[in-house]
């Protein structure tokens, strides 16, 4: 373990020590335009008082030139990660003056230079312990403080920080911007933001509190902005946490960026959210996209509340943010925008990732035991989020929305601007409810995996048997075929907490355990109820009953209990009736992987070529210009990249004689594009054409991804040496490389790899960043037919990072799985 990795005990010792009251940041990124620069002068000054004679300040950069004491220089101490202080007095004054790195790898400080027009942006992005990379820090968000940034930049730049500026001048004709002191902050919700940005304003109203609103990106992508869409869900949110929380917005402004090479989805740094880029669509957007992209403008929202006024102490309660921001993006859709639906996106998207992540054998409680940073970077998972959020779902079931918010209230007014544990939320919840939280937070919160529900049918009941008993609080969907049509006759209310609970049930054709969602497990479908929804799924006019229907028959074949056979007829016969965009996209993806995954390889081919003409078929019979058509026109091109039996239909798509209606926007070009590439139907030439008539970033990225997929042993050995080596790869750029050295699932192109893998993952996590290490690790982890070589690393290296073992156990345990599945199908049908 390096210095650079943080451990709890020893930052739980340094805030016990240390009290911070201000700190200033002074940046100049003068520099920035320059590509010869490959950093930029940073000098913090941080106000704090101590009962103890030394500590260290974090900082990671290309230099630490000076140190300032109480006005004394002092020698730096700098072991390229800790700046070590001694001397310290009761109150102190500490000046580092410091050379910072910018990021090609979205850590830190982030440089992205536009191919469209040449001009330089930069941001910051910090979580959980990046904001050390641009400025010297406690780098901990148990340690607060008002900060005060200064922004030295180029003339004409947009210069943005999380509060609104308080004095702008000029030395030289070079500007600086002086920010306004924040309330007091954790140091990974620092945010900057400078360059050309496009800007749209507005502002939001409640009483005689004005917000001022805004919506930035670069200037090349103002035409995608969608700056009316984004600005309206932005106050409906901010009119629904108003009410919902009794807790006036705090943080001054509310500016909203959209960034390009982000690595999350967004951040919720309090007045400067930033967003990837990827939620401006650069074409024809389906209604599930647009939902997407509200509830992440909600969940970052909500952590406004939950995160930045109340902060977890430590880590181990990342949940109290990102659980309750996950339930908050959905809830809120649902109270206060057009998307009432979201729990339907809810249901089949972030619980299917929670289902995967809780049956890793690297999963763990709601509430996590997070030693150090690298654990803490890889539990931002589907436990953290979604589990914690349906879990949540379910505690409002329990005690009610009323006091749910009441508690939500209460826990805002007593710890704003401080840091809490799960203690100081369960006594809150408990004085709200008058329920006893304990028992729930053990059963929920403090375990490990899921239940599974199955149904067995008695004469006039059904006992609910659930693997791994919890208490549950759901609804049993009792339903009838009428002439293949499925229709809802009752829901019945039941809570169970035994391993086997009768309850009085009428027979049904089909009975949907969970109904309606209200608990976190996976339901099982008995024999009946299966040949119902094999005749019936499509009619059934419930999108949530659908959903849960589709996560089901998914849960069943990826569980190796349900034949790849059979549930791929189910979607060959159902989906296409599938009116939702968000469970069709779902289902689609499914449907592609357990072909891949999870069919004999003997089987692989016949399927994949009779997936190839389903996804031709629906798209052809898609009603013109909806989200449906574009929906398998997506699905058609990635089936494309494995069969070239349609390559003259994908070459019809591109010269525009498709289907009336269908949107041929860029990135479907480069979708169908790549598929001739990968089958070998298109190469350099081809690729350069259409990077001529698409010269954007994303365009950029997109040739790389095609001229990466060709398939040829000599390009993917070029794609596996650059992977590794070009160092010069931003993060964006590494992720087209590994996607073209695994395209089309040619084994035979890359399999010489499968043992230098494991010869080179254990440097790269010690010499690489871990957010470019992680997608080398996982990206080109070699999916062998045995895991005799990854058993081999494990027990050669017990002493490997933990963090970078447990990538690699899971890694190992979808590979098994996949073995495991693949095995079972023999036996099934």
């Amino acid at each position: 373990m390096t210095t650079a990795n943080l451990t709890r005990t020893e930052t739980s010792a340094r805030s016990a020590a240390v009290t911070v009251r201000r700190i200033r940041l002074e940046l100049d990124v003068t520099g920035a335009p320059d590509p010869a620069a490959t950093g930029f002068p940073t000098m913090s000054t941080l106000e704090f008082d101590a009962t103890t004679p030394e500590t260290w300040v974090d900082f990671l950069g290309e230099d630490v030139h000076g140190v300032l004491v109480n006005g004394e220089e002092r020698p730096v101490d700098w072991d390229g990660a800790r700046v070590r202080l001694t001397g310290l007095a009761a109150r102190n004054t500490v000046v580092i003056r410091a050379t910072g790195a910018y990021s090609r790898s979205g850590e830190g400080l982030h440089r992205f230079v536009d191919p469209v027009d040449g001009n330089v942006y930069l941001y910051t992005h910090d979580e959980p312990a990046d904001a050390r990379r641009f400025m010297a820090c406690f780098e901990q968000p148990d340690m607060k403080a008002a900060l005060t940034v200064v922004v030295t930049a180029p003339d004409g730049w947009q210069v943005l920080s999380n509060q609104s500026p308080a004095d702008v001048h000029a030395d030289d004709g070079v500007p600086s911007v002086e920010f306004a002191p924040t309330l007091p902050l954790s140091s990974y919700l620092t945010c900057i933001a400078a360059g050309p940005y496009a800007r749209v304003s507005s502002e939001w109203r409640r009483g005689d509190l004005v917000v001022p609103l805004s919506v930035l990106c670069r200037a090349s992508m103002v035409e995608h902005l969608a700056a009316d869409e984004i600005l309206e869900v932005t106050r409906q949110g901010l009119d629904f946490f108003a009410d919902a929380f009794a807790f006036p917005y705090p943080w001054g402004k509310y500016d909203q960026i959209f960034v390009p090479e982000y690595n999350i989805g967004a951040m919720e740094n309090p007045g400067l959210v930033t967003f990837t880029e990827s939620y401006l669509y650069r074409g024809a957007a389906t209604r599930a996209q647009r939902q997407a992209r509200a509830n992440t403008i909600l969940h970052e929202m909500a952590h406004m509340w939950f995160g930045d006024l109340v902060t977890m102490q430590w880590w181990d309660d990342l949940w109290l943010k990102e659980s309750f921001a996950d339930y908050m993006g959905a809830h809120a859709s649902v109270a206060a925008t057009e998307f009432t639906d979201a729990w339907v996106a809810f249901a089949n998207r972030r619980k299917a990732w929670a289902y995967t992540q809780d049956q890793l054998p690297t999963t763990h409680p709601i509430v996590a035991d997070i030693a150090d940073l690298e654990a803490a970077k890889l539990n931002f998972d589907g436990i953290t989020y979604a589990k914690g959020a349906a879990v949540l779902k379910q505690l409002v079931a329990f005690v009610g929305e009323d006091a749910f918010f009441d508690g939500a209230r209460r826990y805002f007014a007593r710890h704003a601007y401080g840091n809490t544990t799960l203690e100081d939320l369960l006594v809150e919840l408990e004085q709200a409810s008058g329920r006893d939280m304990r028992t729930w937070a053990r059963a929920w919160l403090q375990t490990t995996g899921m239940s599974t529900l199955s149904a067995e049918r008695g004469d006039g009941t059904v006992v609910v048997v659930q693997s791994d008993p919890r208490p549950h609080r759901l609804q049993i969907g009792l339903y009838d075929l009428h002439d293949g049509v499925l229709v809802l006759r009752e829901r019945i209310p039941v809570d169970i907490v035994e391993e086997r609970t009768t309850v009085p049930v009428p027979d049904a054709d089909l009975v949907l355990l969970n109904d309606g969602d209200l608990t976190y497990a996976k339901a099982r479908l008995d024999e009946r109820s299966l040949t119902a929804v094999e005749h019936g799924l499509s009619s059934l006019a419930d999108p949530l009953a659908r959903g849960l229907l589709w996560s089901a028959l998914w849960n069943a074949t990826r569980d190796g209990e349900l034949a790849v056979a059979r549930y791929l007829e189910i979607v060959a016969a159902h989906a296409p009736g599938e009116t939702d965009s968000v469970l069709l996209g779902g289902v689609l993806l499914n449907a592609a992987s357990a072909i891949g995954h999870y069919l004999p390889a003997a089987d692989r081919a016949a399927a994949r070529g009779a997936w190839l003409d389903t996804t031709w078929e629906a798209l052809r019979g898609a009603e013109a210009a909806s989200d449906a058509q574009l929906v398998w026109a997506r699905a058609f091109a990635a089936a494309a990249s494995f069969d070239d039996a349609r390559r003259l239909d994908v070459s019809t798509l591109l010269i525009g004689s498709g289907p009336a209606g269908l949107p041929m926007d860029a990135d479907l070009r480069w979708e169908l594009l790549t598929a001739l590439v990968t089958t070998g139907h298109a190469g350099a030439e081809e690729i350069t054409e259409e990077q001529l008539r698409d010269h954007t970033a994303s365009g950029r990225t997109a040739a790389l991804a095609a001229a990466a997929s060709t398939p040829s042993a000599a390009v993917r050995a070029a794609d596996w040496r650059a992977a590794w080596r070009d160092l010069t790869l931003t993060n964006d750029h590494l992720d087209a490389t590994i996607r073209g050295f695994g395209a089309g699932a040619r084994r035979d192109l890359v399999e010489v790899f499968d043992a230098e893998y494991f010869t080179r993952i254990e440097a790269a996590w010690a010499d690489l960043s871990i957010e470019i290490a992680r997608r080398l690790v996982i990206g080109l982890y070699p999916e062998t037919e045995t895991t005799d070589l990854v058993d081999g690393w494990l027990e050669a290296h017990p002493d490997a990072p933990a963090a970078l073992r447990r990538i690699v156990l899971e890694q190992r345990d979808h590979q098994r799985r996949a073995i495991r599945v693949r095995q079972a199908q023999a036996d099934l049908r």
